[in-house]
Parts: C-alpha cells; sequence; structure tokens
C-alpha cells in the first residue's frame, strides 16, 4: 500500500490522462513504492546507428503507432514491448506536461505518473534496453539536476537521461 505522505511528496500539477496535449509520444514515469518513497525505473536503451536516442538512459514508452486509440494505449503497449511490465492493474496518477524531442522536434512526448501496485517482474526486450536501474524518486529531487549540452540528466555518478526527461523539475 502507498502512503498518503509518499504520494504527497509528487506533483500537484498533473494532467488528466485524457489531456494528450498534442503529443505523439508517450513515456512512463514508472513509481515503484519504497517504505514511505518510491524508486523511479530508467532504462538504457542500446546503442544503434538509426536511433537518436541511442545509448541514453530513458524513460520506457515511445511513439504512437496507428493501432494505438490513445497515448495511454501507446505507453501501456510500449511498455510492455520494452520492459515486459504490464500496466494495465496500476494505478495512472496523470500526466505531466509534454516535452518536444530535442533529436526529433516533430515529436512531442507526453510523461505519464504510474504507480506499480506490486513488485515487477522485468523482462527485457534486449534488441530494444540494455539494462535498467531504479533511482530512489527523492535522489532525483535532492540532487537538483544537472544539465549540461543538451537534454540530458546527471543523477550522482549515473549515466545521462535522454531528452524524453527534459524537464525533470516536473517530477518535484
Amino acid at each position: 500500500m502507498v502512503s498518503a505522505e509518499a504520494i504527497a511528496k509528487l506533483p500537484a500539477t498533473l494532467k488528466p490522462i485524457s489531456d494528450e496535449q498534442g503529443a505523439n509520444a508517450a513515456v512512463a514515469l514508472l513509481l515503484k513504492p519504497r517504505r514511505n518513497d518510491f524508486d523511479l525505473l530508467l532504462v538504457k536503451r542500446v546503442k544503434r546507428p538509426s536511433d537518436p536516442w541511442s545509448g541514453q538512459m530513458a524513460l520506457p514508452g515511445g511513439k504512437r503507432e496507428p493501432k494505438d486509440i490513445s497515448l495511454k494505449d501507446t505507453v501501456m503497449r510500449e511498455t510492455m514491448e520494452e520492459t515486459g511490465i504490464a500496466l494495465d492493474q496500476c494505478r495512472f496518477l496523470g500526466a505531466l506536461n509534454a516535452v518536444k524531442s530535442e533529436p526529433k522536434p516533430a515529436f512531442k512526448i507526453l510523461p505519464f505518473v504510474v504507480i506499480l501496485e506490486d513488485e515487477p517482474k522485468l523482462k527485457l526486450n534486449k534488441a530494444e534496453l540494455e539494462t535498467f536501474i531504479w533511482v530512489p524518486y527523492e535522489e532525483i529531487v535532492q540532487s537538483r539536476i544537472q544539465f549540461p549540452k543538451g537534454p540530458s540528466v546527471h543523477i550522482g555518478r549515473r549515466d545521462s537521461l535522454g531528452s524524453n526527461l527534459q524537464n525533470p523539475e516536473q517530477i518535484h
């Protein structure tokens, strides 16, 4: 069970899931409860010359396909394809502000905030992802995020996050 104290740490400015903000891609800020806090799932994309986000730490997600009725469908499908985590029994709290992708400005990415009710069993799609890490939410908030050249973020000694988390200040 997720405590009220932990939920109170989440942004109060979440938008309704149905407010797609003109986005054409979606990512999931997957929050796994841990004591009175959360861990956030970050994945590392495999290196491919054709992928502008190649090798970056990122949030699970991707672009909308014609079969997706909504961006919630997109993020559920992409998260399952990339990590093996089914989001159909998880709690969608809302969405942050959509962000434009720097490598592909035509992409507008909608981040969904999702609480995982149970311990997930990750099964990475090795064609897309190299590895993953759970980062304490509080560590992200406390780091006061540094922005080197480009839309990346350094959290302590960890790798950088890619452009699908351009505005991490939204998450605290």
